[in-house]
């Protein structure tokens, strides 16, 4: 922790004396920290306590206003190894999520460069809201670490979850994240950017009905953190999945149905040097939606009319250069092999690998895949029970192979 620059961001809420204990911790560690604070995390705790603390000037508004001087967001961006946002309340969570910039701690989440944590802390109803839970949901796809609050009574005197952990397991965490960092292999020499579709699409029928299927894009993640380590500038289009990446190399465009996933991975594809379209995506699509909710009551027997979805791993082959690799997966119940051969074949594809829901193990929603890879030229490697992680870096190995 000694020398490590830490953004601490302060928010309104009783939980706020609770980060005095977390800035003393970090200080004493030999970290120089900064804090920034919502004005109206000032009304809990005074901006004096913490400078002191930190030996540091509190950050607060935009403009100095004893003499208008900027205090600038992106220099903060650009100085911090962490952000840590303890206590996160609910509010400004939700701005985080939506990318609202109306305070500078808010301005300086938007603009900072370095991983970011929250620890929330609010009254039980407000952090069990699905408003709040999708809030977070949105963060942790993006890739910031939630502290999840512990239970306990809170300042209403309800006893439930909503407690904000205390600052010595936020400071741990914290701790655990720069050992993993410093821990982790020197990166590999860029060997250019990769194109990796995960997860399942959704289809929807009406504002709250859609089509879908088991896929929870475990192997898509994989196969992008593996990738990552070996040297590729990942571009992971990935449906709804409650997964978050890690690695600083993979770039993030999240997607809903099989249109937006066609659409992000045709503009994506032809910078790339390779693509593994890993995601499940859906064959058929409703060819209406309605605006609002079917009702039993007054729709009766309803029939839905589907339209085929566009085949994006068809169409990437139709635009493959000769100087570009793709690479599918092909999941079948019956007669795999012949199935994943005409699938190679049909879609122009370098490779497939293929993986059989009549393996246990194998497939939707498992920790662990069964996979063969079989090769344009008719070769196959046929792997035994594996962690999805490993069978990533089986895959990425034999595309490395296809990249020399």
């Amino acid at each position: 922790m000694k020398g490590k620059h830490i953004v601490i961001g302060i928010t309104g809420s009783i939980a706020a004396y609770k980060a005095c204990t977390l800035v003393r911790l970090f200080v004493k560690a030999g970290a120089e920290v900064q804090v920034v604070m919502t004005p109206s995390a000032k009304e809990f705790v005074t901006p004096l306590t913490l400078a002191t603390l930190s030996r540091h000037g509190v950050v607060s508004e935009f403009f100095d206003r004893r003499d208008g001087s900027w205090h600038s967001h992106v220099d903060l961006g650009t100085w911090a190894d962490l952000m840590l946002i303890a206590p996160a309340s609910a509010s400004t969570l939700a701005k985080m999520a939506r990318g609202i910039a109306d305070n500078m701690l808010l301005t300086t989440y938007l603009s900072m460069k370095a991983p970011v944590m929250v620890a929330p802390a609010m009254d039980l109803d407000m952090y069990a809201h699905p408003a709040t839970q999708e809030n977070l949901l949105t963060l942790r796809r993006r890739g910031v670490g939630i502290i999840e609050p512990g239970e306990g009574e809170l300042a209403s005197a309800l006893v439930g979850k909503g407690r904000m952990e205390e600052p010595e397991e936020i400071f741990r965490r914290a701790a655990d994240f720069f050992r993993t960092a410093e821990a982790a292999p020197a990166p590999a020499p860029s060997r250019g950017r990769l194109l990796i579709t995960a997860g399942p699409t959704h289809e929807y029928i009406d504002p709250v009905r859609y089509i879908g299927n088991c896929s929870t894009g475990k192997m898509g993640f994989a196969l992008a953190e593996a990738a990552a380590a070996a040297g590729f500038d990942v571009e992971l289009v990935s449906g709804p999945t409650a997964l978050a990446t890690r690695h600083r190399a993979i770039h993030r465009t999240d997607v809903v149905s099989a249109q937006e996933m066609w659409e992000a991975s045709q503009r994506i594809f032809p910078q790339c040097r390779a693509a593994i379209c890993c995601a499940a995506v859906a064959d058929f699509t409703p060819a209406t939606a309605f605006g609002s909710k079917m009702k039993r009551e007054t729709t009766g027997e309803w029939q839905l009319t589907l339209r085929p979805t566009t085949d994006i791993a068809r169409e990437l082959g139709r635009m493959k250069r000769a100087d570009q690799v793709l690479a599918g997966f092909a999941l079948e119940t019956d007669h795999e092999l012949d199935h994943a051969a005409d699938k190679l074949q049909r879609k122009n594809l370098d490779f497939i690998v293929l993986n059989s829901l009549r393996d246990a193990g194998a497939g939707f929603g498992h920790d662990t895949n069964k996979v063969d890879i079989i090769s344009s030229d008719g070769t196959r490697q046929s792997f035994p029970l594996k962690t999805k992680a490993e069978v990533a870096q089986d895959i990425i190995r034999h595309l490395c192979e296809l990249c020399e």
